[in-house]
């Protein structure tokens, strides 16, 4: 059953909502930057028992934010965000339940069996989720790196799905075209998603009220979670509230 996951987002040591495409080296559009700590979220989300969040790092200058995240809810989040087989485990012992990797397994632009088989070595298969992150193309999606302004040539299709699957636990995709618009979800990638991953996935990008929570639902048959940034109301936004997202999630349960 489709399940809301809640996120923090951090950019620059604060937690922000950003406009996904525009993420550069220079900054990003940005719909919302907090007066509230990191930790604050942690705790809200702990408080509420909203499993399988994520808090992911967009550049540098957030570890310190980050890791007060982790430590507010030990076991309660996932962290992403400049993961690779060196510093894998450090984040799990500073409390994430999993880490989020994507840039790290690719190699000029080509996925690395090599480096995915390195960090899996770290976490195991079980605490481990891929970033398949990706941009619209002529031919579907493909995995989009480097803050999402490098897409390579691995398809997020059917094939990449069920070969990446018997490594990791579950998968995280934002559709980086519609990431912090607010403009509604990207249906066709929903739809591939619920029919083609044979593990839990979540997708992140475009989602702007509870209709999209029941479109989500629909689309993938209950098989793909939701993320909801910029149109929450913690964040700023008109679109839904917390208090909805954990009806729909008790409803579901």
């Amino acid at each position: 059953m489709t399940q809301f996951r809640p996120c923090i987002d951090l950019h620059q040591g604060q937690v922000k909502q950003i406009v996904g495409g525009s993420l550069n080296e220079q900054g990003a559009d940005t719909n919302f930057i907090s007066e509230y700590s990191s930790r604050y979220y942690a705790e809200l989300y702990r408080e509420h028992q909203l499993m399988g969040g994520h808090v992911i790092a967009l550049g540098p200058g957030n570890q310190e934010a980050a890791l007060a995240a982790l430590s507010a809810w030990p076991g309660g989040l996932q962290f992403g965000g400049g993961v690779n087989a060196g510093n894998a485990a450090s984040y799990l012992e500073a409390g994430a339940s999993h880490v989020i990797v994507t840039s790290y397994l690719f190699e000029g632009g080509q996925f690395s069996w090599e480096r995915l088989a390195e960090i899996k070595a770290v976490t195991g298969k079980e605490r481990l989720i891929l970033d398949l992150s990706c941009r619209k193309t002529a031919s579907g999606w493909n995995i989009a790196t480097d803050r999402w302004q490098t897409v390579t040539e691995l398809a997020v299709d059917q094939h990449t799905l069920q070969a990446l699957s018997d490594h990791c636990a579950e998968f995280l995709i934002h559709a980086a075209d519609v990431e912090g618009l607010q403009s509604g979800i990207d249906e066709d990638l929903v739809r591939l998603l619920g029919a083609a991953s044979p593990i839990p996935v979540t997708y992140a990008g475009g989602a702007r009220s509870r209709e999209d929570l029941e479109r989500v639902h629909e689309l993938s048959n209950g098989g793909v979670d939701l993320t909801i940034g910029s149109a929450l109301d913690i964040f700023g936004g008109h679109g839904i509230t917390l208090d909805e997202c954990i009806q729909w999630n008790h409803q579901q349960a």
